[in-house]
């Protein structure tokens, strides 16, 4: 099998074509030993790297720490920074706080000195990524894939240094394999390895379906770390498997495997399931300051100190000693909780705003007055009322992203008018009329007549 040799779609971090090869077992070479100053710079960046690391044993954690220093030894040798990349499928067009926790290590790399790789799943996103979900995934059109990962790449370099990140995109390498390859690199695994999966072995525990392509996914990102001839990868602890695929596929393409590093998933603003969109217990990066400062001062005690770490950008020291005060009670989980709300706000929108959205809270929740800026959308009204249906109004308004999400709003008992729950669809109101959506969402109803 002949590797296809990857172009870069951005200049200058272009990388190397790697080189054609055939498979083969890729040799041991043992580390040298280090010296004072490179066991100093060594410790500094192995203790910066590790910090928050999550691994499935403590037997993979010290391999991985091993190989991570014989990496970065090498790497300060040679002179030669390490390559470190980060998948993302661009199956959904924002990012939240969770996306942002892999990132901000990529962005960590870069600090050091090493070369950073984001790689934008154009290829595997078309299947998508079975490893977090409990059923199969829908397959994805190219446009809206193509469509997302302008705004990843774009909603990234808030957190990257745009001039030094090389970005890109598996379509490259993946879409000239043809099906012997695809066939060659199957032959690598076995079946066993993928139905021990977690979300695999559930599925068909439970008699559902899992269907032949979603063992394609493990193959394809295996597959970029040999594309890239990455040194790292980096990712959530539900990435571990096509980690390990990766380091299985480069010893067979003659390459020194990766060293995985993998991280914490943050949870929702629930406190309970993993962040996400479509759930509706996540912060967005893009999202106003008031509403991110709102869902931040809705996190749950227990996981204050996972967000502070996994979610802002606080030092090492600070977090240690919000933990520290939330230990000895010197702290209340209240005033903790006021901190991870100004982080977040500031980190994304600055300090002014932060200030802003602190005071606002303060007015309209720990108060319960009602905003006096809060947005308006005029109507025409028949008379002094007006029928409408909630899903129409609050998406045309822009306070509701879908139509499908007002509507889990309206079974949930998260939507009143004039202070009333709403438990149906379609709504009477009159001018004046004030809607509340969730606890940090208002709309002002006036007349457009």
């Amino acid at each position: 099998m002949t590797k296809n040799q990857p172009t870069s779609r951005q200049e200058p971090a272009a990388a190397e074509a790697p080189p054609v090869v055939t498979p083969g077992t890729a040799p041991d070479i043992a580390p040298k030993a280090a010296t004072a100053d490179e066991i100093s710079e060594v410790d500094k960046q192995v203790d910066a790297i590790m910090r928050g690391t999550a691994f499935g044993d403590t037997s993979t954690r010290r391999s991985m720490e091993k190989e991570l220093r014989e990496r970065i030894v090498d790497s300060l040798r040679n002179q030669k920074p390490l390559r470190i990349y980060l998948g993302v499928d661009p199956t959904a067009p924002d990012l939240h706080l969770g996306h942002c926790v892999p990132l901000r290590k990529l962005a960590l790399f870069q600090e050091l000195g090493h070369q950073s790789i984001l790689l934008i799943g154009d290829f595997t996103g078309l299947i998508g990524d079975p490893s977090d979900k409990d059923s199969a995934r829908p397959m994805q059109a190219e446009r809206i894939l193509a469509e997302n990962a302008k705004t990843y790449q774009d909603q990234a370099f808030k957190l990257l240094d745009p001039e030094t990140t090389e970005v890109r995109y598996n379509s490259e390498w993946l879409a000239k394999l043809n099906f012997a390859d695809v066939v060659q690199l199957a032959s690598n695994f076995t079946v066993a390895q993928f139905i021990e999966r977690d979300t695999f072995r559930k599925r068909l525990d439970a008699g559902e379906p899992v269907y032949v392509h979603e063992f394609m996914y493990g193959l394809m990102q295996g597959y970029d770390a040999v594309a890239l001839e990455a040194d790292i990868q980096i990712g959530g602890t539900d990435q571990t498997f096509n980690l390990m695929a990766g380091r299985t596929l480069q010893r067979v393409y003659e390459q020194k495997p990766q060293v995985a590093i993998t991280y914490p998933i943050l949870v929702g603003t629930d406190g309970q399931l993993r962040m996400s969109k479509s759930t509706g217990n996540y912060i967005g990066i893009n999202e106003p300051a008031n509403d991110q400062y709102g869902k931040a001062m809705s996190v749950p005690d227990d996981v204050l100190i996972n967000y502070f770490t996994l979610g802002t950008n606080l030092s090492a020291a600070d977090v240690d000693g919000i933990e520290q005060g939330l230990q000895d009670g010197s702290l209340l989980p209240m005033d903790a909780k006021k901190r991870l709300a100004r982080a977040i706000v500031e980190e994304w929108h600055g300090a002014d705003e932060a200030a802003a959205a602190e005071a606002h809270f303060a007015s309209v929740f720990s108060r319960r007055e009602v905003p006096d800026d809060m947005p308006e959308h005029a109507l025409t009204f028949d008379g002094d009322h007006v029928t409408i249906a909630l899903p129409d109004l609050l998406t045309a308004a822009g306070v509701v992203d879908s139509k499908a999400e007002v509507k889990r709003l309206v079974s949930q008992g998260a939507i009143r008018v004039d202070d009333a729950p709403v438990d149906s669809i379609e709504v009477t109101l009159a001018p004046g009329a004030i809607i509340k959506v969730g606890k940090r969402r208002w709309l002002r109803i006036i007349s457009g007549e």
